[in-house]
Formats: structure tokens, sequence, C-alpha cells
């Protein structure tokens, strides 16, 4: 039986996610902004890869607290905004974050208590490019885990069945730890040095010296797990570059904050992880100079 979803941030990310789910029957809540006016008259329009469909009808609101009861509320605000969950996030319930970085499981865990959280992974290239209208580029593949304990539970086996009958593949992970820095190990170059460099993932896979430098740090970045507790396989950077380099060409979510000069997520993705590495014992030089630079550009962005 398909469950009740909450979507918390109804952009390229909890767009897509959201309007498969309810594609394929699933009873779905978005919470919205600067959209809610417009979804609520016209729907959401999603084109994808796997093919275009659109949402005629959308269960949209304003405020958190309109939103009934739901079985899994999906977390998919960028992770600047975490500042308001308090006020977001429902009392009892599942909640599934699908944010990118470090330490996110942490803040909603202060808010709902530890039990209730489950962390997930998103593999999605997608934007939003006008108003209830998404646009679906490439994969979409996600990976959930535990947050409280490690092992695959029944309520996670239920989220990854109503994901895959989405057409969403929905992986099980044992240790979230483990896949939060395998995510981290992509996030980290690509996600940095596109802003830093003003690149697209082809041209950063295309330029000898910029592909040796992302594989550079894949390399320190998967020390970094190790150091902290979390061993990756052996393969780790070999796919993730033969993965980046099938990819279309992408302007990561971080360039696309830079450029419409939005904060960008440079505590969640670069911060925690290092500061967890330092913690632990690690020097992570190439990802502490990536942090330096982007203070300085989310600074300077800032305060224009």
């Amino acid at each position: 039986m398909p469950q009740r979803y909450a979507i918390i941030g109804t952009g390229a990310l909890g767009g897509y996610y959201g309007c498969r789910l309810q594609h394929a029957g699933c009873d779905v809540h978005f919470l919205l902004h600067s959209d809610y006016d417009h979804v609520r008259q016209n729907g959401i329009i999603c084109e994808s890869k796997e093919g275009d469909f659109s949402l005629p009808k959308a269960k949209a609101y304003r405020r958190a607290q309109d939103i009934p009861a739901c079985d899994v509320t999906v977390v998919a605000l960028k992770t600047t905004q975490n500042h308001y969950l308090p006020d977001l996030l429902p009392p009892t319930g599942i909640v599934l974050t699908l944010q990118n970085g470090f330490g996110n499981e942490d803040a909603i865990a202060k808010v709902t208590g530890p039990e209730c959280v489950v962390g997930g992974l998103a593999f999605l290239c997608s934007n939003k490019v006008g108003p209830g209208h998404i646009r679906h580029l490439d994969y979409g593949h996600i990976a959930i885990g535990e947050f409280a304990k490690r092992g695959v539970t029944d309520r996670l086996r239920q989220i990854a069945a109503d994901f895959e009958r989405a057409g969403i593949p929905c992986q099980t992970e044992p240790d979230l730890m483990v896949a939060r820095w395998k995510k981290l190990v992509w996030n980290i170059p690509y996600n940095g040095l596109s802003v830093i460099l003003n690149a697209q993932t082809d041209e950063l896979m295309r330029h000898p010296a910029t592909r040796q430098l992302c594989e550079a740090i894949m390399y320190e970045v998967v020390a970094d797990a190790h150091t902290c507790g979390s061993s990756l396989t052996a393969d780790t950077v070999p796919t993730m570059l033969n993965y980046t380099e099938k990819m279309r060409p992408y302007r990561t979510s971080m360039k696309i904050d830079f450029d419409e000069h939005r904060p960008m997520e440079v505590e969640a993705i670069f911060g925690n992880p290092l500061r967890a590495a330092q913690a632990a014992g690690a020097k992570s030089p190439l990802l502490e100079t990536l942090y330096r630079q982007l203070e300085f550009l989310n600074q300077r962005s800032a305060n224009a």
C-alpha cells in the first residue's frame, strides 16, 4: 500500500521526486513558497528523459502546519534553509532528508528526535526552469539508510518500494555514513570546481589538468572517509569518474546558486566534512582549499 508523502521544498529535486510519487499513485502534499499560486492553478509540469508528464492537480500548501499528517516527510530544502526546520517538520512520522552534504540528519534529529530520521542521497541531474516546471536531465536513483542505527529496516524497504513503484531506483543502505561519504566523493570536486573555475562537468572532465584535479580531490575524500571510520570500496573513484564522463553536460546545483546570487551550501558540502575529517586526524589540504575559496565567494556574493 503506497504511503502518504509531504514534500518540503518543491524545487528541482523535491518537485521531481514528488511528481513521480504522485504520478505512481501516492498521496503527495507539496509545500511551496513563490510557486504556490501558480501550482494551485496550473499544477506541475515535469519534462524528463524518462518521458514528459504533468500533474494538473497538485495538493499545494503555503504553510507546513496545514499539511495533513503524512507517513513520510521528505526534506528537499537547500541546507542553507535548515534554520527553518523547527517550523516545518511534523512532530511524528518518518522524516527523510534528500539534502546534499554532511550533518543534515543531525539538524533534523534536534527537532524530531533521532528515531524519526532516515537519510537519503539523491543522484539526480534536474533543474527548475520556471514556476511549477521541472526539467529532469539525467539519472535519478536514490539511496536511503537509517540514521539512529545500522541495518536495513522494514520502513526503509517500504519507502524503497514506493520509489521503485514510481520508477525511481532506490537502494537501501546498511550504513548511512558510508553512503554519505561516497556521495561527497562526487559532490566536493564537481560542485566546488564548477564554481571556482566557472565550468560545467563536461568541461572539467575534458581538460587533463582539471580531470586530474577532480581525481586527486576524490582520493582525498576517500581517505578522509576512512579516517572517520567509513571505508569506501577501491572502485569508488574510478566508478565516479566513469559516471561523470557519461553524464550529459551539467551545471551543478552549487554553480546555479552562485550564478543566481543565492547562498551556496558551503558548510554542508565542504565545512562539515572538513571539520569531521580534521577532528579525526586528517589533513585534507585540497578540501580545505576549496572550502576557504568558496567561503570567500559566498561572503562576497552576500555583500554585493
